[in-house]
């Protein structure tokens, strides 16, 4: 018989150890051949103290439990007898304490193992604090994208939620009308309330009639005015309502 040739490996535990010994003979966890396990187990445990390397205690306390559950296995089994109720007929097995101890190390050591495969990959991205991009952006399209931290989206969002709050409050019946509305002069009428009230004003101020062309072209009319830079709409918090006030030196021909 070759003799058992252990390469010393830096094993975390008994536990590891012995699924190492599992692994390496391809043997069956749940079939432990307990006799050629402990046999190599005895001899590593046997190679560390030669090597005088330290040697944890629960080692020691592995190789008593392995050779316990040996002792155990070379014992005669009982045998039944007759018309005896107490007596079961299956003896429990010396090896399933350790079996069990094993399948749930197995299972925490391949999750650890997943973790730090995902550690590994994630030190394999680099990335950068955010920086100022704007001074790389024009004035024009700062103020196409976003006036006094209230973006585009702000304002799709605000007249969204005007219109669904107007579907529920107007009537069902529609008449259908023939005027005309241009954007320049829905600008106009803006520049006029903002003059006259002479300060900011809600969004929702400037969309008081309910027919959909006209909210339309009002809701145009308030972005062409903030692409000028006539006007600047504020909101002083997320969700909260969007003001509009007239920019300073803004004038509207």
């Amino acid at each position: 018989m070759n003799p058992y040739s252990v390469k010393v490996e830096s094993f975390e535990g008994p536990l590891d150890l012995l699924l190492h010994l599992i692994n390496q003979e391809e043997v069956d966890i749940y079939d432990i051949p307990v006799a050629r396990i402990t046999e190599q187990y005895l001899h590593y445990v046997h190679t560390m103290q030669i090597l005088e390397l330290d040697l944890a205690s629960e080692y020691l306390v592995m190789a008593a439990t392995l050779l316990a559950i040996k002792s155990k296995m070379l014992l005669p089994k009982e045998t039944p007898e007759l018309f005896d109720d107490e007596w079961s007929m299956e003896e429990e097995d010396p090896r399933d304490e350790l079996m069990y101890q094993l399948i749930e190390y197995r299972k925490y050591k391949e999750a650890s193992l997943e973790l730090q495969k995902k550690e590994q990959d994630r030190s394999l991205i680099h990335t950068k604090p955010p920086e100022d991009l704007d001074p790389y952006i024009s004035d024009e399209e700062k103020r196409n994208l976003a006036i006094q931290g209230v973006s585009l989206f702000d304002m799709l969002s605000a007249y969204q939620k005007l219109m669904n709050r107007k579907a529920f409050t107007s009537k069902k019946t529609r008449t259908i009308k023939s005027q005309e509305y241009s954007i320049e002069e829905k600008m106009n009428e803006v520049m006029e309330r903002l003059l006259i009230t002479d300060g900011p004003q809600p969004f929702e101020a400037f969309f008081e009639s309910g027919e959909k062309s006209q909210l339309v072209v009002t809701f145009l009319a308030v972005l062409e005015l903030m692409k000028t830079n006539v006007i600047r709409c504020e909101q002083s918090s997320h969700f909260s309502d969007i003001m509009i006030y007239q920019s300073d030196g803004g004038v509207q021909a």
